[in-house]
């Protein structure tokens, strides 16, 4: 069994990587590109659709509103952009949005937006899936009717590349995400050139479908409600902008400059392809509708509303199939990897976590492949609860989505005001307070434009489902603050206090006898040699007839150690057994006891469950008991010379002489 896992995990996760083969898993902008804006650049694919989504709420004339809402949101990513281009200069260290609100809001902030990112980067890897089933079951019924079984099989996926290694992953996902590039943009230049140089007549297959509006949103407050909730679905586009912060420990040196590099290229690709869509929206005349099923008046009969990127390149490329495959191909790709910013992020910040004392310590730790494996593990297994609790549905979980990621942007662009307030306190140079203050106004603005979208996302979309997302980051929030007290109570209670050793009086070693054979014999002899000042051997009564046999063999024997026998009218042997320790400890409490339990080495997983198990329950108990040491005294079954023959071939054993050994014992048959 444990052969078959370790070559399962081989082929799984591939060798493991030496400790100082750190620096060799280092990104390059080339590769560090797809690896962290994947999610950002990925979310075009549905933010454009989105927008036309709450827009179509009130007709077809609200469409023309599309290219201005698009501005505004093109307005707030480049802030965002260049706010996060100061950050990364300024805390290169990984800790992202956390460091920056810690260090200068206080440790609440903080956690506040540890718990905000914590559940965005979980969203990312749910609604970036769901949308890349939706796209591809656009073209693939079959995927569409089982689109949470796919879902899942996607993230599986995923979480077996990234537990293969930062670097190997991005290298595998470098080329989707290019492609990604090339198609959408390449889908907007030809399509702008058919429209306006051509003068080529481009209809989606939605642009002669009849759109009814729902409700009265044309009127006044109703409408402009209608706009800022369009706004604020569109400004899912700006989701993983802050993946590169967190991942500058990630990039080669020097690091800093390289991810400010990185994030640059980031937005500018990220707005020319939001609005490029958009406008190629409005050329080919596409409908989206929030409820095909009543908005859309003269549908025929069965229609499937396709996503909006696949009805563009039907238009596009109306007489060239291979355009549109490629485009489809390519996005459904990028949604699936988009994902994958959150695979690092995610691991990233449980380990800054975890190494602060408010997650479990197990996250701080690289796995074999130099991968933070458990955070990896945590994510998959968090989204896919999500996928299938929200069945995969982009329009269900977009709801949640966007409100963590607003609160550690308004927090972090807070944070970052008050760090340069405190260092002006203390500069004296001209051309370095004027960069500061330049610094400074950059991130107000992106303060002023994070904190505006995160009051009109709240507005929009709390009864919508966004607090259940909030509701999440509380509750992360309690369960890290628990944690930490835990760890703090922990750490004192194992304090050293400033006084001398006090060394017990005396050692009172019982060695627990079940019958009399070689395991039996070999704990008495291994407790005989310890030296204690008292040694008894107990027997627990639970059959006559087998204890005084025991009792006649034991004699016959002629052991030197006495055997007491502690009655058992119940014939249990836990309970027993414990209260004849505690009497010896009552009575003598300055001793301490050492108990000797013998028990089986097997080599079978299901031999463990025929043996052993009084033992384990005794040694669980006898653990809670004050001044009681445990010690097992192993004996290997025959079974468990399988697994020994297995570690024989190590990595050195032949160097270190050990298989020579093994192959001599096996020949004289164990003789050394």
């Amino acid at each position: 069994m444990s052969k078959f896992a370790t070559a399962a995990k081989r082929i799984l996760v591939g060798r493991p990587f030496r400790s100082d083969r750190l620096s060799h898993t280092l990104l390059s902008k080339r590769i560090a590109l797809p690896v962290f804006a994947s999610d950002a650049m990925s979310s075009v694919a549905y933010a454009p659709e989105e927008i036309f989504l709450v827009l179509s709420l009130a007709g077809l004339s609200a469409f023309a509103f599309a290219p201005w809402v698009g501005l505004v949101i093109v307005v707030v990513m480049l802030a965002v952009v260049a706010s996060y281009r100061q950050n990364v200069h300024a805390y290169p260290s990984g800790g992202g949005d956390y460091e920056v609100a810690t260090v200068n809001l206080g440790k609440s902030a903080g956690l506040t937006v540890a718990s905000a990112l914590l559940v965005d980067y979980v969203l990312t890897v749910a609604v970036s899936i769901s949308s890349a089933m939706a796209n591809i079951g656009s073209t693939i019924p079959f995927v569409a009717e089982h689109k949470v079984q796919f879902a899942v099989v996607a993230i599986a996926l995923l979480t077996a590349a990234n537990l293969r290694g930062i670097r190997e992953s991005g290298s595998a996902f470098a080329v989707p995400t290019y492609a990604f590039m090339v198609a959408i943009i390449g889908m907007i230049l030809f399509g702008l050139f058919r429209a306006f140089v051509l003068g080529d007549e481009m209809r989606a297959e939605s642009a002669g479908l009849e759109l009814r509006p729902e409700g009265d949103h044309l009127a006044g407050l109703a409408f402009v409600f209608l706009l800022l909730r369009a706004f604020s679905q569109g400004c899912a586009a700006l989701t993983g902008v802050e993946a590169i912060s967190n991942g500058v420990p990630a990039f080669r040196k020097p690091k800093s400059r390289n991810a400010a590099t990185t994030l640059l290229m980031m937005g500018l690709i990220a707005v020319t392809m939001l609005m490029g869509l958009i406008m190629l929206a409005q050329v080919t005349g596409v409908k989206m509708a929030e409820d095909p099923a009543h908005q859309l008046v003269n549908a025929p009969q069965g229609y499937e509303q396709k996503t909006m990127v696949v009805q563009l390149a039907g238009a596009v490329f109306d007489h060239f199939p291979a355009g549109l495959y490629f485009v489809t191909g390519a996005t459904a790709l990028i949604l699936v990897l988009a994902a994958n910013t959150a695979f690092n992020g995610f691991p990233v910040l449980g380990s800054i976590l975890a190494q602060d004392r408010y997650l479990p310590r197990q996250l701080h730790t690289r796995g074999d492949r130099l991968a933070f494996s458990n955070g990896i593990l945590f994510l998959a297994g968090f989204a896919i609860l999500l996928v299938i609790a929200f069945d995969a549905e982009v329009s269900r979980l977009i709801q949640l989505y966007v409100v963590g990621v607003f609160v550690s942007f308004t927090m972090s662009q807070t944070g970052m005001i008050r760090h340069w307030n405190r260092l002006l306190r203390t500069e004296t140079d001209a051309s370095a307070r004027r960069r500061m203050r330049r610094s400074q106004a950059i991130n107000a603005f992106g303060l002023f434009m994070t904190g505006s979208v995160l009051v009109i996302v709240l507005i929009t979309k709390f009864t919508k489902g966004a607090w259940i997302a909030l509701a999440a980051m509380a509750a992360i929030y309690a369960l890290m603050t628990a944690i930490r007290r835990h760890y703090d109570r922990v750490a004192r209670e194992l304090e050293m206090e400033e006084r001398a050793a006090v060394l017990p009086s005396r050692n009172h070693s019982i060695v627990l006898v079940s019958k009399l054979h070689m395991p039996t014999l070999r704990a008495i002899a291994y407790a005989r040699a310890t030296r204690p000042d008292v040694l008894e051997a107990v027997t627990v009564n639970v059959d006559d007839a087998d204890t005084r046999a025991l009792v006649r063999e034991w004699e016959k024997q002629d052991i030197p150690v006495a055997l007491k026998v502690v009655e058992s009218p119940y014939r249990e042997i836990t309970k027993p057994v414990l209260d004849y320790v505690r009497r010896v400890r009552s009575n003598n409490p300055r001793d301490v006891v050492t108990v000797f339990i013998p028990e089986y080495v097997v080599g079978r997983w299901w031999e463990q469950l025929l043996h052993n198990q009084s033992a384990l329950r005794l040694k669980g108990r006898l653990l809670f008991q004050p001044g009681v040491m445990v010690t097992s005294v192993p004996w290997q079954l025959a079974s468990s010379a399988r697994v020994h023959e297995k570690e024989v071939h190590a990595p050195g054993s032949v160097r270190r002489g050990l298989e020579a050994v093994e192959t001599e014992r096996a020949r004289t048959g164990g003789k050394p």
